[in-house]
């Protein structure tokens, strides 16, 4: 398979291939190396970095649903110091790309991360969440207004030169505007989608599972809303997409590319199969080879031109 090229770009930033693993999913990213070989993925979406480390919210945090997985993680991180000193080592010498998920309360939590990892080596990339649907504050708020999120990107984007990735929400009546306010101040792509708004209720105990009640649902339940968006943008966006949504083979990730996706990632599946992204990897590799030569971008958008 040496003779399939499967880089691609996003903004200014050239990925070994189109593999990437979902923030939140995928840790801190050391956390996967004895399973897998870090190197051959695309890039590692790291978990949230807020300001000061965050707790996140009371258990429980996490259950499984008959298709998916509920989560009210909370963005519990270690923080920006912490990331800095005792995560960012090890990650910037690995050849996958390092994308750090940025999330904060405010506008100028979203800047000091920014601005003080552009200064720091092994930043590769930054996603931008303006998305989680089980935080009270911040985020959430910047990614169902287009111009908040417009005026958030105008800052982020004077305080780096690194490609700014952001990552939308569902949860909104038309992602196609935020995306529209992103993108006029300075975006470099769109991630999408995070996870849908629900939630699960014990009868044995009359009350929500959830510590926080509601939740995010990710998994296979989501895959065909989760098209359906990333088909929606790509017919309103030049930016590339990174699409997400119930992602667990190569097959559900060509489908992402035909619908208009430049690169996936890799979510819910690393908890189910550590190695999940490595074999999406081969599977986009082998089926790429049976069609040579044509390029990987050749399918991108593919089923906008039936």
């Amino acid at each position: 398979m040496s003779n399939v090229d499967m880089t691609i770009r996003i903004g200014n930033l050239t990925l070994n291939n189109p593999v990437l693993v979902s923030s939140g999913t995928f840790g801190y990213g050391r956390e996967f190396a004895d399973f897998i070989d870090l190197n051959k993925l695309g890039g590692i979406i790291t978990k949230a970095i807020t300001p000061k480390p965050r707790a996140g919210n009371p258990p429980p945090r996490i259950i499984e649903t008959p298709a998916g997985v509920l989560n009210a993680i909370g963005l519990e991180n270690c923080g920006l110091d912490a990331f800095i000193k005792d995560k960012l080592p090890y990650l910037k010498d690995l050849s996958a790309a390092i994308v750090v998920n940025v999330a904060g309360a405010c506008e100028s939590d979203y800047v000091e991360v920014v601005s003080s990892l552009s200064k720091e080596d092994g930043v590769d990339a930054f996603e931008i969440n303006i998305s989680c649907p089980n935080v009270k504050q911040g985020g959430i708020e910047f990614g169902t207004d287009a111009g908040r999120a417009g005026e958030l990107v105008e800052k982020l984007r004077a305080a780096t030169k690194l490609p700014l990735i952001i990552k939308l929400s569902p949860n909104v009546a038309d992602v196609c505007e935020i995306a529209a306010g992103a993108e006029a101040a300075g975006a470099d792509a769109f991630s999408l989608v995070n996870t849908y708004r629900g939630m699960a209720i014990d009868i044995a105990k009359e009350r929500p599972v959830l510590g926080n009640k509601i939740g995010g649902l990710s998994g296979p339940a989501i895959k065909p809303l989760s098209l359906y968006q990333v088909w929606k943008l790509y017919q309103s966006t030049k930016l590339p997409i990174i699409g997400m949504g119930g992602i667990m083979n190569h097959i559900d990730a060509i489908e992402f590319i035909y619908a208009g996706a430049s690169a996936v990632s890799v979510g819910t599946a690393n908890f189910i199969d550590p190695s999940a992204s490595v074999k999406i990897i081969d599977g986009l590799y082998s089926w790429l080879a049976e069609r040579s030569p044509r390029g990987f971008e050749y399918f991108i958008g593919r089923a906008h031109r039936a």
